[in-house]
């Protein structure tokens, strides 16, 4: 059930910019999977996270605003080090324009304080923390 709603919520994400405000750089829209796929955390996502997201593009027709969408992924090690620096070079040189999963808690407040500074959409499954609502809230997760 989390799969599919992470799958939804990317897509979402995806789709959710208004049209003057969304901004296709590159052609497409890609979306990144940052998760846990080598820890404790890998099998409450991990790698069929990554899987039912390329199901749920291939589900919604594979375009979003006419662009494709591409899903991207990468293991962050439940290390916000690691994820902070694949988050930057995500959104900085391979053009991701939103981030989702982030199961740990750690990990998702680092790539959370990235992403509203790049001013590129999180979406969180699984942290805990009431950080990510409360203190370290911010419009773009």
């Amino acid at each position: 059930m989390k799969i599919s709603y992470l799958a939804s919520a990317a897509l979402l994400a995806a789709t959710a910019m208004p049209a003057a405000a969304a901004e296709i750089s590159d052609g497409k829209v890609k979306i990144g999977i940052l998760n846990d796929q080598s820890g404790v955390y890998a099998d409450f996502g991990g790698k069929w996270s990554v899987e039912a997201a390329k199901m749920a593009v291939e589900d919604f027709g594979g375009k979003a605003q006419g662009a494709p969408i591409e899903i991207v992924s990468a293991d962050h090690q439940n290390k916000p080090d690691i994820a902070s620096n694949i988050a930057r070079q995500w959104y900085d040189t391979e053009q991701v324009d939103s981030i989702m999963e982030l199961t740990t808690s750690s990990v998702a407040l680092a790539v959370q304080g990235i992403s509203k500074e790049k001013k590129k959409i999180d979406i969180v499954t699984g942290a805990a923390t009431t950080e990510l609502t409360g203190k370290q809230c911010s419009p773009y997760g």
